[in-house]
């Protein structure tokens, strides 16, 4: 399951209702993303994503669909913040359940690569020398790169 959020987000709430009554899985990783007070050097007073619901989810959902086809997982969960979100607040959690902990492991980080380079949001940092817009960092291409298969 897949949802955007314009309000804040609770990952404990969130992974206790995702782990309530399961007895199908042996491993739940998850994921809690937070805005940093500094980028690059510069400080960060508070954070805007900006997105279209419901194409924004439907690129979140086909990203959690290849998750599922890719790795031997049970059930997703990823709740993806827009707005503002201030210094020190979650803006995204992912958690991720399977039968044994590598799958769970590395479908929350292919998801996680996956969200932050292909999901549809446009970021800009507010700080004292004025408003920003930010990219995805050449790491995290690279990161999201460890996933293709060559041909």
């Amino acid at each position: 399951m897949v949802r955007l959020e314009s309000t804040p987000i609770d990952p404990g709430l969130l992974l206790a209702g995702f782990m309530l009554d399961r007895t199908d899985v042996g491993a739940i990783v998850s994921f809690t993303g937070l805005t940093r007070e500094t980028t690059a050097g510069q400080a960060v007073a508070r954070l805007t994503l900006d997105a279209y619901p419901g194409w924004t989810e439907k690129v979140m959902a086909e990203l959690e669909a290849e998750t599922c086809a890719r790795f031997k997982i049970l059930d997703v969960l990823a709740v993806h913040r827009w707005g503002v979100v201030e210094v020190g607040q979650p803006i995204v959690f992912v958690a991720v359940a399977a039968a044994h902990r590598r799958a769970a492991f590395e479908a929350a980080d292919f998801l996680m690569d996956q969200l932050k380079t292909r999901a549809p949001f446009w970021k800009k940092e507010d700080g004292p020398d004025g408003a920003r817009w930010i990219e995805a960092r050449p790491d995290d291409h690279t990161d999201a790169a460890r996933w293709t298969k060559p041909e």
